[in-house]
């Protein structure tokens, strides 16, 4: 690794990790795009480093200071976690079956979609 792209990784981890503190966003909004505009990965290789960082508990101080202040509801959360467990196995399978096009679209309509809703919806 050179030092340029271990600065990227270091700006990747703080600006994700920082957005995930302040606003709950990190893997796919934050570091996916950064590490196909940063290093050059393919989508697939961004989608799968994203959930290699995430497979541990990263974000596990910033939880514990929401729920410090009574915003974690832990029995949804852990709900959910399962879920997202199945759904992560499940989308993985279909994801890395799809050519890189296919699956740039995808990515890319779906944060659109989300954007325009945070935008202008209610």
């Amino acid at each position: 690794m050179n030092t340029t792209v271990i600065i990227a990784l270091i700006v990747i981890g703080l600006f994700a990790g920082l957005l995930s503190g302040i606003m709950g966003v990190g893997g796919g909004v934050v570091m996916i795009p950064l590490m196909i505009l940063l290093l050059g990965f393919n989508q697939h290789q961004a989608q799968g480093t994203s959930l290699a960082v995430l497979a541990v508990p990263v974000t596990f101080l910033a939880a514990y200071n929401y729920y410090g202040e009574g915003y974690v509801n832990w029995k949804y959360a852990a709900l959910i976690a399962v879920f997202f467990v199945v759904g992560g196995f499940l989308g993985s399978k279909i994801a890395v079956n799809l050519d890189q096009k296919t699956l740039k679209r995808i990515f890319g309509g779906i944060l659109l979609i989300i954007s325009i809703k945070m935008l202008w919806g209610k």
